[in-house]
């Protein structure tokens, strides 16, 4: 059963997750004492994080205290190499050298003896823990005293460093944490009172001073404000926002004292959702580390019973057995095996894509979509505010002369007022806003067709031309020939005209195409715009394949004629009304994260701004750790593999297994760390 990260209302984490628990170990045991709570420390450690988003969990002393049980081992041990070879001393000898470094051991080798009891105790027999405890006290048992105090040592600083790389790793995914203020000034009869944020109640307002972070969602009541919205879209530039705007928690207000109104309670607010999105993300396992840990499982009882068996065997079949040297040959063994560098390095590998995602305004719900994002062939997309703006403004109007132009955009305004679809808000910013002198009657929407109502006694239609043709409406006009998005009018029973509207295309959606092909991703448009249109666009961004005029059934079955071919998909839309195609896709991808409170919930993976290239840069993130993660793998079932061999056959010493062991872990580790450090 795998921990969910719990919080309190400050963002404060309660409880310590299953992972917390795997990695806090041996000479780095900075956490649990509880089997559930983590309130209580072994060590003052706590991780922070500045607004500058950098780490400072293991700054100054706390760093100190994590490594000084290895250091007092290490001076020990070299004092006590330096008077075994260098410097003899006669008293050196016996039980006095015995005792030494058993003193000498203890630092380091204590913490993890106490774990592996610990870890008999719940089930968990075979654990790592056990694996060093049995090959160091073997050590002494045959008395190799330097070998036993320097293999737990080197295993001590190893557990350290993996502690700080995963404790970093987990900084950065939790460093939007310290963007929700915990206090704020709210106005309360003119008089601003600094409270708590999750005390304010929707409808107060709030008043935000330059380099304040606002603590809720809200409307902006000033008439013009700049604000920093890296916390949440993972953009410097700054963003200004106008009088009756939405702003959101996190934002940073950058120049004059602005008002907002609260319009979301603080536990409800968009970071709020974005934060618990984050929290949970490594609860969700990709499938490498789910096979990874069942490896272990598997793997360490049976390098336990070979060990047994490469010490107890040749007693049967060496003439010259010496137990000794046996066992000393199966000590290396368990060193060498212990699976640490995979069971540290591939969560370590994914925590760092997450994290680099988020970073850059990528939200990932789990590390098990990194996996799927990097095998994706295919990204089906929608037209309409992903690859365009979604702002359309109306072009022309030809209507034919035996009508009135304005008393029939008038009757067509009053009758888009029923919708809220973005062609609707163009007719009225066109026409103005729509007055009561229109009265409609039986007002209809027609899903995928438009609308109709009865307007003083007949009927009047606005929508595609299959609504035209749905009604039995003649007109003399081809609608292919039209390059925009059109709106047919018919009143009466007869055609009036049409009405053009026009959709920019983003800025960077060419460039994303271009970085899709480049990944060797093929893009593909679904649209419920008219198939000039969404064809237009296609050609203008250079889309592999291009389909208008979709029903939301339509989109269902031409993705399921995509899967059909065996390429995996991505769908990329608002999460809403396109749920039917984001449950069938391999990966859903929502565009517009802060526009909607439902596509946090329904996507796989939230695009906190509204940029498609941040697409192209979300599969690149999971081609990178997919391919560290297996870069770890490999490295260590090589080289524990060779040396393995060479220690059963006697040619390793303990030096190459700490090698194996170790240094396998460190170099697997700091090739994990590297997807933090990317650009992309």
């Amino acid at each position: 059963m795998e921990h969910q990260h719990k919080y309190d209302a400050q963002g404060k984490q309660l409880c310590c997750t299953q992972e917390e628990k795997i990695y806090t170990k041996a000479g780095a045991k900075n956490l649990i004492q509880d089997n559930d709570c983590c309130s209580t420390k072994k060590h003052n450690h706590e991780e922070h994080s500045d607004d500058d988003g950098h780490d400072h969990s293991h700054a100054g002393g706390s760093v100190f205290k994590m490594f000084l049980p290895a250091i007092i081992s290490l001076v020990l041990l070299l004092a006590g190499i330096a008077m075994d070879n260098w410097f003899p001393q006669t008293w050196f000898t016996g039980w006095v050298r015995i005792i030494w470094y058993v003193v000498t051991y203890t630092p380091v080798g204590v913490p993890v003896i106490k774990e592996a009891v610990q870890s008999i105790g719940k089930g968990d027999v075979f654990s790592e823990f056990l694996l060093m405890s049995i090959a160091t006290i073997g050590a002494f048992a045959i008395g190799e005293y330097p070998e036993g105090v320097a293999v737990m040592l080197f295993y001590a600083v190893g557990e350290v460093f993996q502690t700080m790389a995963v404790s970093r790793a987990k900084s950065n995914i939790r460093s939007l944490l310290d963007q929700r203020p915990d206090e704020v000034t709210v106005l309360r009869n003119n008089d601003p009172q600094t409270v708590k944020a999750e005390t304010v109640n929707i409808g107060e307002v709030i008043q935000l001073k330059p380099g304040e972070k606002l603590g809720l969602d809200g409307e902006l009541l000033s008439e013009t404000a700049s604000f920093n919205t890296a916390a949440l879209t993972g953009e410097s530039k700054p963003d200004t926002k106008s009088k009756g705007e939405t702003v959101l928690a996190g934002m940073i207000n950058l120049n004059t004292v602005s008002q907002v109104k609260v319009t979301t309670a603080y536990t409800d607010s968009k970071l709020s959702r974005i934060l618990e999105l984050v929290q949970n993300a490594t609860s969700q396992k990709a499938p490498t580390e789910l096979f990874i840990r069942r490896f272990a499982k598997i793997y360490t009882p049976i390098v336990v019973f070979l060990a047994l068996a490469i010490c107890l065997v040749p007693y049967f079949f060496v003439a010259d057995y010496q137990f000794e040297e046996w066992l000393y040959r199966a000590l290396i063994f368990l060193v060498i095996s212990c699976p640490c560098a995979l069971v540290i390095s591939i969560p370590l590998g994914y925590f760092g894509g997450i994290g680099a995602a988020s970073r850059n305004g990528i939200l990932f719900k789990g590390s098990n979509f990194l996996d799927a994002l990097s095998n994706v062939q295919n990204v089906v997309m929608d037209k309409t505010g992903t690859m365009t703006e979604g702002v359309f403004k109306v072009q022309e109007v030809v209507f034919n002369t035996e009508y009135n132009k304005d008393e029939m955009l008038q009757m067509v305004n009053a009758l888009e007022n029923h919708s809220t679809h973005p062609v609707a808000t163009a007719i009225h910013e066109y026409v103005g806003k729509p007055g009561n002198e229109i009265k409609l009657e039986n007002t209809e929407e027609i899903p995928g067709h438009g609308l109709k109502a009865d307007v003083n006694g007949k009927q009047l239609l606005a929508g595609n031309f299959k609504l035209m043709d749905k009604s039995g409406i003649q007109y003399d006009v081809d609608p292919s020939s039209i390059v925009y998005t059109t709106i047919a009018v018919a009143y009466d029973n007869k055609f009036v005209g049409y009405i053009t509207i026009a959709d920019s295309i983003k800025e960077d959606s060419r460039e994303t195409i271009n970085q899709l092909h480049q990944l060797n991703v093929k893009a593909t448009m679904l649209s419920g715009d008219k198939s000039t249109v969404v064809k237009y666009v296609a050609e203008q961004l250079g889309i592999d394949n291009a389909f208008g005029d979709l029903l939301p059934e339509d989109k269902v079955n031409k993705v399921k004629e995509i899967k059909a071919k065996g390429e995996s998909v991505a769908f990329v839309g608002d999460g809403v009304n396109d749920a039917p195609v984001v449950a069938l896709s391999d990966v859903g991808i929502a565009m517009g994260g802060l526009g909607s409170d439902a596509t946090i919930e329904t996507a796989d993976v939230v695009i906190q701004d509204d940029k498609p290239g941040k697409i192209p840069m979300a599969i690149n993130i999971g081609k990178q750790t997919k391919k560290i993660v297996w870069q770890n793998i490999a490295l260590a079932f090589v080289v524990k593999g060779i040396v393995l061999i060479l220690g059963a056959g006697g040619l390793a010493t303990m030096w190459e297994a700490v090698f194996a062991d170790v240094g396998v872990a460190l170099l697997a580790i700091l090739n994990a760390v590297r997807i933090q450090k990317m650009r992309f």
